[in-house]
């Protein structure tokens, strides 16, 4: 059964990448002026088109099919879910989920998180909840630049406070999330194994039943 089959991602790097540091203390020292693309600014303003102005935000940060979106708008049906993925194909993979039983406090963009999260920031917002469940964690060392904790985007994370969780079953990510958050914050950020009896997203459900160990990190900023 090959559901079942998934692999830990491979890499030669076992441990916080030995550039991370270096490369999180530029960033927080240098701010990013990359210019917004124009759909970007269209998705954010769509994401908010329906919100009251006064819900809780909660943002689901590359959400693909959706699935852990629609959980989490269904389980806090008094604050507004933003699910934001930069691909098309896979938001319009929502089954087994009709239109007619979706959360109403929810909506789907397709939008460059880049641009997403720093327009939320422009605007003056903050998030109740910021999700960040199974990025690719992009494993080989020459990879370092493209995981989000070493994007020059990363100081906008911290900044859009609420509580932040994120995911995956790499645990040198999870490390490496929870060091960069340290070193924003000043203060340490823990991180954990954990099981997952109620999975949030597919990818979730297909690593715990290959049996592998889950980490995450949960961070109030």
């Amino acid at each position: 059964m090959s559901y079942a089959n998934s692999r830990i991602p491979d890499s030669a790097q076992q441990g916080v990448h030995e550039n991370l540091a270096r490369v999180v203390a530029r960033h927080l020292a240098e701010p990013f002026r990359k210019p917004y693309a124009d759909y970007n600014r269209a998705a954010f303003d769509a994401s908010l088109a329906r919100w009251d102005g006064r819900a809780p935000l909660i943002l689901d940060a590359g959400c693909g099919v959706g699935h852990s979106t629609i959980q989490i708008a269904r389980g806090n049906p008094d604050h507004w879910v933003i699910g934001v993925d930069q691909s098309q194909d896979r938001l319009q993979r929502r089954k087994p989920y009709p239109e007619a039983l979706l959360p109403g406090n929810m909506v789907f963009v397709r939008a460059d998180l880049v641009d997403y999260w720093r327009l939320l920031d422009e605007a003056g917002l903050r998030l109740a909840r910021h999700y960040v469940l199974y990025p690719n964690p992009w494993p080989k060392i020459g990879h370092l630049a493209r995981r989000w904790h070493a994007h020059p985007v990363f100081p906008w994370l911290p900044r859009l406070g609420g509580r932040l969780e994120c995911r995956s079953n790499w645990r040198v990510y999870i490390e490496e999330m929870a060091f960069a958050l340290t070193l924003a914050l000043g203060r340490e950020v823990p991180w954990e194994a954990f099981e997952a009896p109620a999975p949030l997203t597919p990818f979730e459900r297909k690593y715990r039943d290959s049996g592998q160990t889950l980490y995450r990190l949960v961070a109030d900023l």
